[in-house]
């Protein structure tokens, strides 16, 4: 009991060992010393509550927020002494944001507990008591032997035991897990595949020894341990034996397998880490701003309380005849009365931090998010994809990065592969018409005869057809389920009725040109490869696959050829297989290499070789040896594939070519010309990386490119740093770009990152080549703390891009051809990197602008709201009398103020989209969080209190000498003083966010009007009528009689003129004398009624489409920017998953001739 306690609180974690012993079907040793060991269930759980902890735990989660603690500490001292306001102004609006935060979270977790439900409930098929019981999900043991019928998920960590294939193996696809939708061979060993029935399987003596859980999808060490006839036979386990909970079974009609990880043991559950909370530059610009205007409110507290104490210091002051102290009051402690009187200030003061910004500005992120998913321009329409935001915490960033971090192979380039070029035994060859014909030669060969390929062009194109991963998909599918003829389909050899699937595009390329050439993969069943050689079938049994890593950068099969001879085939990157070869043409191969990278190919360099019977009996030996290891098997296997992988005779090399994405060099130079530096960080070789860059425009030919290439030690690598370094001052070139290595790059950030980062901040392009996934992430983290502090943005498509995605402070993954991890692991995801540009430009620039206002304004208003009470202290011997009544305190924030600056936020446009798009210079004003500077902050500041002095002493020179403000001669009182400041303020701050706004929408205008609209009605009927349950009402007739004066309307449109008015003309004065590059595009837009391009032209809507459509055709229909009758948007329908979509022609708003720099699609409303 105590070690389960201590498992509990994670003292004594469960798993003591590094390996877990698991036996099948539960069957556990009848002698010996045999201890249990303890298993997760097979629960999953992705819920953070329960109905238990709910409270407890969610108000500890939202009090570690230091404004909700603030207010709470507020509340706790209004209900401890005697304060001049009633708790209900701090608790209300604590008790509002606490329970709306709570209520959406906890409906958050609803949803994940039902999941759970669903999930855990499911009904699967385990073999129990020799035969098969139905039952659910959740109780599934470990060691349980599961059945998993076709087109199922996986319900845990299975390893497979046996299908009703006769060779034990099964297809499945693990799309969602890592997104990846080809088909994948798992395989069972041979002494379990043959238990094909219940009975079998429930007479099987096996154990499993395996590793503990651990989050990494694609690795698995363990053996299985057969007992057949009183004899142990000892078979190795990888990640091809083990099928993964998730992932779904196809084209198998069952398989059975033995649990051995389950619940949140299992990878899927492991790899449900949340990501590092990143923070943006406003969010920590926020957090500054509230601790400035915290201690703005200790001095105002503090201030207070000493001058109350000078005030009395006079007899008449202290103890006023009309207020005579108690014998209670006269003998209490000073100190504790000046604490007490320092608290009741500081309660009277605290609105000045405004509660009520966290909320708005997460509903400001939440909503505004939408308008990404929303934009058709991010739409994709041959892969109907659109872009996804992952978290909104991150909206504005997109307007304040500095460096782009870009992936090159998918990111800049489609990932579609086709094969061009290739060298074999010193020849360079190209295929035409489905032929190789070698360099300088034309195909003059008549249609449909044979060409003649010698033995090396032979076998050349025999390694290429046989050293893959590739799958191969019929047009029926079940074609070799029930033990029928594997190779029926192979034998009657049609290219329509199979279609190759790989998980890399370069293999999925070489097969399909191999096999237009006349060396035809066609079939792959268990261990046999059948090839078609200009129609005659050849097969060879596959030995071993010694797999693709990214250290070796090769892979490798052993293969028995039809003679009966062994020899293996290797492909990979030249660096990592010509070292290895002792024969063949290797000089010409390299310089044949080189030329294809110069083009901008992908090339991969192939050899072979022979072994001996001998020679394999000890490869094989020393194969199996480090697969059955359980102790530090990836460096024995490492160990035995470094000595099978040598001696190579090499074969030739292949080019394959990797197309642009459209508009890559648009967009690159785009966000140059925004002031983004753009890196290329790719794990090709250095001659191919600079061949893309050129062609898209990241590297220009005028440009003086620099090289850090090759530099083997510390020394040499800071001594050519520093070249480089003297290069750039003394050359007077504009541009620079640096092309920099993976080996170098490790010595650079070793020993010289002061040294590598002088040169690379000179550079405007800098590329990286031959960079591994740490790499990647070890250069954007260089760059991110590096002393100027940049905003970096990495982008990437593949698993390798997922540390530099997760480093950034901004991740962004493209929905590309290499599976979904780095869609899963980023913040936003679009499917091609032209959109980044107005992902940048636009969305980008509209969030930051939006946010940053609504910050500054929301303490501007507290401000105003705060400082006439600071100042009605001097003018009542700071008693702590309230200026406002308690209702107006409460819902100053929450009703009168709030929904302006939230639709503000939503909607403003200082400067149209399609401006943006063709300025992307724009994008400089906004930079380094120009917005939000101090100098910014201190003019909102200042505004703030010189508003709140006009407002306090605007109605205090109209009352001040003569309280007779009604005909007929009746006095004010305090009350009717602190409404007319309170009526002027909630007029001035409204009105002053009506002038910030540039971009007008009927919401716009009906949430300013109806909020001031809404004051007036709410306080004539807060007033007017006596409410029972109130125990005092100050209020009542107050703002009625307040009306009912002629002297206090003209009061408050004095006051509000003379606050406003200078706003107005330091407006016109800046902008017709210092005006920034953006008032200067402003008269470059069009007229406000045809500025509304569907709702801001970051959505357009077609009929039946979901999201805001109606209401957006509403809007325009209201607003006049689209008439219903005669103006529309232009469509051309075009059908997807959303319902006929509809493209909005162009409406270009500049010069017409003059075109985008980007190329985007202007989207409006045709006048």
């Amino acid at each position: 009991m105590l070690r389960w306690i201590r498992q509990q609180l994670g003292f004594d974690p469960p798993h003591q060992s590094e390996t877990r012993t698991v036996y099948v079907a539960n069957r556990f040793p009848q002698h010996g010393h045999y201890v249990p060991q303890r298993f997760a269930d097979n629960r999953i759980i992705s819920s953070k509550y329960t109905i238990w902890n709910f409270v407890p735990k969610n108000l500890f989660e939202q009090f570690r927020r230091i404004a909700n603690f603030y207010f709470l500490i507020i509340f706790l001292v209004q209900l401890m002494i005697d304060t001049p306001t009633s708790p209900v102004t701090s608790g209300l609006p604590l008790f509002f944001v606490i329970t709306v935060t709570a209520i959406k979270q906890g409906y958050e977790d609803w949803l994940r507990h039902k999941a759970d439900n669903e999930v855990n409930g499911a009904p699967v098929f385990v073999v129990r008591s020799g035969s098969l019981v139905q039952t659910r999900s959740k109780n599934i043991r470990v060691g349980d032997i599961v059945r998993v019928a076709k087109d199922e998920t996986f319900p845990v960590d299975l390893v497979l035991l046996s299908s009703d294939r006769a060779d034990g193996t099964c297809h499945i696809t693990t799309a969602s897990l890592d997104g990846e939708t080809n088909l994948k061979t798992h395989y069972s060993v041979a002494e379990t595949s043959v238990c094909q029935s219940v009975s079998q399987l429930e007479s099987l003596q096996a154990v499993v020894e395996c590793q503990q859980p651990e989050a990494d999808l694609y690795r698995f060490v363990g053996r299985i341990t057969v007992t057949q006839h009183g004899e142990e036979i000892v078979r190795p386990l990888g990640p091809e034996n083990l099928l993964l909970r998730g992932a779904r079974l196809k084209n198998t009609k069952e398989i059975f397998g033995v649990a051995v990880y389950t619940g949140m043991e299992s990878k899927m559950a492991l790899n449900y880490k949340c990501k590092s909370q990143k923070r943006s530059a406003v969010e920590k610009s926020m957090n500054t701003f509230l601790i400035i205007y915290l201690g703005i409110l200790l001095f105002e507290a503090i201030l207070s309380t000493i001058l109350k104490y000078a005030w009395q210091a006079e007899d008449k002051w202290d103890e006023p005849f009309y207020n005579q102290k108690t014998e209670q009051e006269r003998n209490s402690s000073p100190i504790l009365k000046f604490i007490s009187d320092f608290l009741a200030f500081l309660v009277l003061y605290n609105f000045i931090i405004p509660i009520s910004l966290y909320v708005t500005v997460e509903m400001q992120k939440f909503l505004g998010s939408f308008f990404i998913g929303w934009d058709l321009d991010l739409y994709h329409e041959e892969s109907d994809q659109k872009a996804q935001v992952n978290t909104s915490d991150l909206n504005e960033e997109l307007g304040q990065v500095e460096y782009v971090f870009t992936d090159k192979t998918g990111t800049l380039t489609e990932n579609e592969m086709h094969f061009r070029e290739c060298s074999i035994n010193g020849t360079k060859y190209r295929e035409v018409n489905g032929k190789l014909v070698p360099e300088g030669m034309t195909d003059d060969s008549p249609d449909g005869s044979m060409p003649h390929l010698i033995g090396e062009e032979l076998l050349f194109l025999k390694a290429v057809s046989l050293c893959h991963t590739v799958q191969i998909s019929y047009d029926q599918p079940d074609c070799m389920v029930g033990g029928g003829d594997p190779f029926s389909h192979a034998n009657g050899f049609s290219s329509n009725h199979m279609e190759y699937y790989a998980s890399s595009p370069d293999e999925k390329a070489l097969v399909e040109a191999a096999k237009r050439i006349g060396v035809a993969f066609t079939c792959s069943s268990g261990d046999i490869m059948e090839i078609k050689t200009f129609g005659k079938s050849e097969r060879y049994k596959l030995l071993h696959v010694l797999e693709f890593d990214a250290d070796r950068r090769r892979m490798s099969v052993i293969l028995q050829t039809p003679s009966g001879g062994t020899v293996l085939f290797t492909k990979g990157a030249e660096s990592s297989i010509l070292p290895f070869a002792t024969g063949g043409e290797i000089e010409k191969t390299r310089l044949h290499v080189d030329e294809f990278a110069l083009k901008g190919l992908r090339t991969l360099v192939v050899a072979c070789r022979h072994f001996s019977p001998e020679e394999y009996i000890d490869v094989d030996r020393r194969l199996n040896a480090a697969r059955t290891a359980l102790q530090q098997r990836e460096e024995r296997l490492q160990e035995a594939f470094s000595y099978i992988e040598r001696d190579l005779q090499l074969l030739g090399a292949t080019g394959v070519e990797d197309k642009l994405q459209d508009k890559v060099q648009e967009t690159i130079e785009a966000l140059r010309l925004a002031g983004i530096k753009v890196w290329v960080l790719t794990g090709d070789k250095h001659e191919t990386a600079v061949s893309v860059s050129l062609s898209c425009g990241h590297f220009h030919r005028t440009m003086n490119i620099l090289e850090l290439l090759q530099q083997r030690s510390d020394n040499e690598c800071a001594e050519q740093l520093r070249i480089l370094a003297r290069r750039i001052k003394e050359d007077h070139v504009i541009q620079h770009g640096l092309v920099v290595d993976g080996a170098s790059l490790s010595l650079a950030l070793r020993e010289h990152e002061k040294l590598f980062m002088e040169v690379c901040k000179n550079c405007s392009a800098v590329l990286c080549c031959r960079m591994a996934p740490l790499q990647k992430a070890k250069v954007v983290r260089l760059l991110k703390t590096s002393p100027e502090k940049p905003i970096t943005l990495a982008i990437g498509d593949g698993a390798n891009d997922v540390s530099m995605i997760q480093e950034a402070h901004v991740g962004i993954g493209i929905m590309g051809k290499e599976g979904r991890q780095a869609v899963r692991n980023s913040d936003y995801a679009i499917a091609r990197f032209k959109f980044l540009a107005k992902l940048l430009l636009v969305h980008g620039h509209f969030y930051y602008i939006r946010i940053a206002t609504l910050v500054q304004y929301f303490f501007y208003k507290n401000v105003c709201f705060i400082t006439p009470q600071f100042l009605y202290q001097f003018f009542c011997l700071f008693s702590q009398q309230t200026l406002y009544d308690s209702v107006y305190l409460t819902l100053y924030n929450i009703c009168f103020t709030s929904l302006p600056i939230l639709v503000y936020s939503l909607f403003e446009q200082l400067v149209h989209p399609h401006v943006l798009q063709n300025k992307p210079g724009l994008y400089r004003d906004i930079s380094k969080n120009s917005l939000l500077s101090f100098r910014t902050f201190l003019y909102w500041t200042l505004l703030g209190f010189c508003h709140a002095f006009v407002f306090f002493f605007g109605s205090y020179i109209l009352m001040g000498e003569d309280t007779t403000l009604m005909g007929n001669g009746q006095m004010f009182g305090n009350w009717t003083f602190g409404t007319l400041v309170f009526t002027v303020m909630v007029i001035t701050v409204t009105l002053k966010l009506a002038l910030e706004t540039h971009f007008w929408t009927w919401m716009n205008h009906f949430v300013t009007w109806g909020s001031i609209a809404f004051y007036f009605i709410f306080s004539l009927f807060y007033g007017g009528i006596i409410w029972p349950f109130l125990h005092t009402q100050d209020m009542y007739f107050v703002f009625v009689q307040l009306l009912s004066s002629g002297s206090a309307w003209f009061a408050i449109i004095i006051i509000v003129i003379t606050c406003l008015f200078p706003d107005v003309v330091k407006k016109v004065f800046y902008r017709h004398l210092q005006p920034t590059s953006t008032q200067k595009s402003q008269s470059l837009s069009a007229p406000q009624t045809q500025a509304l391009s569907c709702v801001e032209s970051l959505c357009c809507y077609q009929h039946g489409q979901s999201g805001c459509s109606r209401l957006a055709h509403l809007l325009e229909q209201i607003t006049g920017q689209c008439q219903a009758s005669t103006n529309h948007c232009h469509t051309s329908s075009r059908n997807n998953r959303w319902g006929g979509r509809r493209r909005l022609q162009e409406t270009m708003i500049m010069n017409p001739d003059e075109p985008s720099p980007l190329g985007f699609t202007n989207l409006g409303c045709r006048p």
